[in-house]
């Protein structure tokens, strides 16, 4: 990939997210009255729900700090950011500063705190607030979050976990994996030694206990031993999981200069995506079967937008590192299936699930699980990242 269409791909991404991605969002996404996010929006932007999913609210209101302090200081994404965490401090956790899983519009709860991840996007959000508006109580409540997701790293759901104990016992992926990133989200906050430490951690669990290094192939599911489980959780693979997670590995090659880091990365990411591919109508599928048996998850062959997003950051940031010309040639490859499909050309924004074959199965902009975050995150990411 030679300079001009490196410049190339850095201005589309730059100008699909400050003309596209992000006008959406503020033109239909901010509650007024009562504080917050909606984020079950339609195709064209109109509220179909109104319940607020706390992961979500946190993510956008990091997303506004985030433009706010890497594109430009307007006042408007600030005030947007704020929107959102008001939000969250008067609402979003419960006595014990576990954050809900879901709100109504007006803050009360509706789901408990039993998903640790709402914890993890609430710390981005007061973190990157904190930073940028100068409010030392945001970037204290951050810190204070994330050492309460640390000391619940052993059972994370607490109270609400529904496996029963001792029979089955495995670890999840997830949490490490956003551990790695939320690390060095929060890094300027953390007391330097806490840094290492848990980056340490995050490394050994992402590349070596959940990466079967004979196959190349990460885990969704591993024993507490960090070994094989032949059940259908312990079969799991989640192709966009490992890739997403690979770039956060490369951002922590890149902050320790360890190149081979970065190259074990790019390897792993390139095994996914060659392993994930379907082969016969493009795309990455959502969920696999290491062994190829059927899988519990029915929505196992669709291609979901974030998985195509995270590649493309995940592509972009190996090419740049390693200069690794399969990336640069998985990144066109890519790029081309997933703003020929997932983009709407009419509305704008993009459309989250399609089938195996690439067709449009919900026309929704946003809703449970999509918001503003996958996508600007990622145009962000790819533009900064081929900018120079």
């Amino acid at each position: 990939m030679d300079q001009d269409k490196l410049e190339h791909y850095s201005q589309f991404y730059q100008e699909a997210l400050l003309e596209n991605i992000i006008p959406f969002w503020e033109q239909n996404s901010p509650d007024r009255k009562n504080g917050g996010y909606f984020t079950c929006l339609d195709r064209r932007g109109k509220v179909f729900d109104t319940d607020k999913f706390v992961w979500l609210q946190g993510r956008q209101a990091w997303m506004f700090a985030s433009l706010y302090q890497k594109v430009e200081p307007r006042e408007d994404w600030l005030e947007l950011s704020r929107l959102g965490i008001d939000f969250l401090d008067r609402y979003g956790s419960d006595h014990n500063g576990q954050f809900y899983f879901s709100l109504t519009r007006e803050g009360k709860p509706l789901v408990q705190p039993y998903n640790i991840f709402s914890d993890c996007f609430a710390a981005m959000a007061f973190g990157k607030y904190g930073l940028v508006s100068g409010d030392l109580q945001c970037t204290e409540r951050a810190v204070d979050i994330f050492n309460q997701i640390l000391s619940r790293q052993e059972n994370p759901k607490g109270i609400y976990n529904k496996a029963f104990p001792g029979t089955r016992p495995l670890k999840n992926f997830a949490l490490p994996m956003i551990l790695s990133n939320l690390c060095l989200e929060l890094e300027s906050l953390l007391n330097k030694s806490q840094v290492e430490e848990t980056l340490d951690h995050c490394i050994n669990e992402v590349m070596e206990n959940f990466l079967d290094n004979d196959t190349l192939l990460v885990y969704e599911n591993r024993t507490m031993e960090n070994g094989f489980s032949d059940s259908f959780e312990g079969r799991l693979l989640n192709p966009g999981h490992a890739i997403e997670a690979m770039w956060f590995m490369m951002d922590i090659a890149k902050r320790r200069s360890s190149q081979q880091l970065a190259v074990k990365a790019v390897e792993v990411m390139l095994k996914q995506l060659e392993y994930g591919w379907d082969g016969e109508f493009g795309g990455i599928y959502y969920f696999l079967d290491a062994k190829g048996h059927p899988l519990q998850q029915l929505e196992w062959d669709q291609k979901l937008w974030w998985v195509h997003l995270e590649t493309l950051v995940a592509l972009a940031k190996g090419y740049k590192m390693t200069g690794d010309t399969r990336c640069a040639k998985w990144f066109v490859k890519v790029h081309e299936y997933a703003w020929n499909r997932f983009y709407d050309k009419e509305n704008g924004e993009w459309f989250g699930y399609l089938n195996r074959r690439g067709e449009v199965l919900l026309d929704l902009k946003g809703g449970k699980w999509k918001g503003c975050f996958h996508v600007p995150r990622a145009l962000l990411q790819v533009w900064k990242t081929l900018e120079k």
